[in-house]
């Protein structure tokens, strides 16, 4: 069964700065546990037959017009089923006023009324975007994930191969760390995978024989950066004499990475190789190939024109 993660709802709250109109003896206890957002339009017009009360319910202009519009009884008992339902939150956005029958019935019950300043609409596209990312599927690997012009690089492979050198390198020609030993890996849409660092080894890399560095003192804040899309997997790995290895990427390789796919390239590792180099050429490669346009495939069909011209 699939990990249920949660945010506390004040934690939440402070993070977009919502105005805390009634909170119940129990608010640093309430989680928000799902990423979707409400506009309770039919649950109080009185149909509740598919209301969620773990989602969010945010109160903007139209639900306000509709309620102001009924009379006192139709009013008073439309927000009685509301928040009878019990729903974790009721937002209200644009500084609205709340309804005294909305505040008496959510003291009775004990629902947390909150108010946002801005509007409706960009205000629930910012809480989606903010839940997707404190509520998604995870999961911790062990490498090294650096962004190097703009491409985010997870880097595996076994322990001693070269992984926190090569980022150091990289760091030292202007790109930058994200993690370094352990990266948390979130899954915050069905195409997107992003990387950070946990918090106690957070702009720390580890150096066999010096100890552990930390990159933002030592190289500065532009040497380092919180969380970044996951681009390109590279996997490093000893050369071994004898091994094919793709000469002209050709090859799409994928690692299924919390059910994304994404593009994936073994590098082999031997004295006298300059892998920083490598991996900005990998990172402007792939680029490349993002915006349309891949150099294998291309050289590959100049080939096999020049072929059939022979024969």
């Amino acid at each position: 069964m699939d990990e249920v993660y949660s945010i506390p709802l004040s934690r939440f709250a402070e993070e977009f700065g919502l105005e805390k109109i009634f909170t119940p003896e129990n608010y640093g206890e309430i989680f928000v546990k799902t990423p979707e957002v409400d506009r309770p339009g039919l649950a109080l017009s009185g149909f509740f037959g598919i209301f969620n009360p773990e989602r969010l319910q945010l109160i903007g202009k139209a639900e306000h017009k509709y309620l102001s519009g009924l009379d006192d009884a139709a009013r008073a008992k439309h927000i009685k089923d509301f928040i009878e339902a019990k729903p974790v939150a009721v937002i209200y956005t644009t500084n609205l006023p709340v309804f005294d029958g909305m505040l008496e019935e959510a003291r009775r019950v004990g629902v947390p009324i909150l108010r946002a300043a801005e509007k409706t609409s960009p205000v629930m596209a910012a809480m989606i975007a903010s839940l997707n990312t404190h509520l998604a599927p995870r999961m911790t690997r062990h490498g090294v994930l650096v962004e190097v012009y703009g491409e985010g690089l997870l880097l595996l492979g076994d322990s001693g191969v070269g992984k926190s050198e090569t980022a150091i390198e990289l760091i030292k020609r202007g790109h930058r760390l994200i993690a370094d030993d352990a990266v948390e890996i979130k899954r915050v849409s069905a195409k997107t995978l992003v990387g950070t660092a946990p918090e106690l080894i957070r702009y720390y890399i580890e150096l066999r024989g010096i100890g552990i560095v930390d990159v933002r003192r030592l190289f500065g804040m532009g040497a380092v950066k919180e969380t970044e899309k996951i681009n390109l997997v590279i996997n490093l790995e000893p050369w071994v004499q004898g091994k094919m290895y793709d000469r002209l990427g050709l090859d799409d390789e994928k690692m299924d990475i919390l059910g994304i796919k994404v593009s994936s390239i073994t590098i082999p590792v031997k004295p006298g190789r300059n892998l920083a180099i490598i991996l900005e050429i990998a990172a402007m490669n792939n680029r490349q190939k993002r915006m349309g346009y891949n150099t294998a495939e291309e050289f590959n069909k100049r080939l096999m024109e020049q072929m059939g011209e022979a024969f």
